[in-house]
């Protein structure tokens, strides 16, 4: 048995991810302690962890936060030096920066797991400090060279392909799920709402014989009471959630889905086989959330709209095209399908094991 720290958090994109390889670590009978940086909005993927967490206090990297940094890296020496786990696994992002650099200073192997096709400031200072990087797209390696890399793919969170389609939805339903994360994205939320109207208007206007148009709107706190008000008036049947609590079956319900372009997003549409309209994030650092989008949109599971060319008018004509043209969406699922990597948390978990500063032999039974 070993002893693991895994260091995720910062947003759900790192922290669901994390929380798979740390389940497949335990499940493998080590002894697995989560280190998250103690935001509120980990709160609800943290409370999925069943076992210990420590919060390192880790807060975004910047000039006003400099002080909080060096405090929290303290705070980890002290848990490290405490602890003295065998290895350390970073899922990326700032909270990453002080567990990597404690686990330096006492001589702990880390492995970091870098979730974008470009990455992050963190993983690229980081990797120097890391026996291996584990990848999620093959074009990663080139953005580091002097780091040893393994594409593993994405751990995707457990069960997230094994849901099933709402009740309350009518069979015959063309089911539309929007979702920019866990915090949600305000301009997705504005183009989204109108297109929805619009596009449920033309549905409509077809009679009663057009199949009805459902959607599934995942909206973050600041704009849940905005869209539920302006679908309420305009008559489209929805199920609207600032933060939706059952991803797996929003997923399984969804002909199609509207989503930002972060790297869990992606392979979790991958592992769930739905086509995808993704909207990167225009000022996500190094763009790189249209690398992600174009990495799908590229091998056709999915297509690309650039926020700011993006109309409501544009989007509801896009969507209807889905509507009437089931052949194309049958097409995308299966594509979408093939770019699934469901034993990545198995490879990440290899590949900590192998990394540890004692011989470990896992015996398969």
């Amino acid at each position: 048995m070993l002893k693991i720290v895994v260091a995720c958090g910062g947003t759900g994109g790192h922290a669901f991810p994390g929380l798979a390889v740390a389940e497949e670590l335990k499940r493998r009978g080590h002894e697995v302690v989560v280190w998250d940086s103690g935001r509120d909005v980990e709160s609800s993927v943290m409370r999925r962890w069943d076992g210990d967490i420590f919060s390192t206090g880790a807060k975004q990297l910047s000039l006003r936060n400099a002080f909080a940094i060096l405090r929290s890296i303290f705070r980890c020496r002290r848990e490290m030096r405490r602890s003295k786990p065998d290895v350390l696994l970073a899922m990326g992002s700032y909270s990453s920066l002080p567990p990597v650099l404690a686990a330096h200073a006492y001589g702990v192997p880390v492995v970091l797991h870098e979730a974008n096709t470009v990455p992050g400031r963190a993983v690229d200072f980081l990797a120097r400090y890391a026996k291996s990087v584990a990848i999620s797209f093959d074009m990663t390696a080139k953005y580091l060279p002097h780091a040893t890399t393994l594409r593993t793919g994405l751990p995707v969170r457990a069960g997230i392909a094994a849901g099933r389609r709402f009740a309350n939805i009518p069979e015959n339903a063309f089911v539309v799920f929007v979702t920019g994360g866990s915090q949600g994205a305000h301009r997705v939320n504005e183009l989204m709402t109108e297109a929805l109207v619009q596009m449920d208007r033309a549905v409509k206007a077809r009679g009663a014989g057009a199949r009805p148009l459902y959607v599934i709107h995942q909206t973050g706190e600041k704009d849940e009471g905005l869209v539920i008000a302006a679908y309420g008036q305009a008559g489209v049947a929805a199920r609207v959630n600032a933060f939706e609590n059952e991803m797996a079956d929003a997923f399984a319900s969804a002909d199609i889905v509207v989503a930002r372009a972060g790297a869990s997003t992606c392979f979790e549409l991958a592992a769930c086989g739905k086509p995808a309209l993704m909207i990167p994030l225009p000022s996500a650092l190094r763009n790189h959330q249209h690398f992600n989008a174009d990495a799908f949109a590229s091998k056709g599971a999915a297509d690309e709209g650039l926020q700011d060319k993006l109309t409501p008018h544009s989007i509801a004509r896009y969507l209807i095209g889905k509507y009437d043209n089931p052949a194309r969406l049958a097409e995308m699922r299966d594509k979408m399908r093939a770019l699934a990597t469901p034993d990545a948390a198995s490879r990440v978990a290899d590949l900590v094991e192998k990394s540890s500063s004692r011989k470990f032999l896992r015996v398969t039974v």
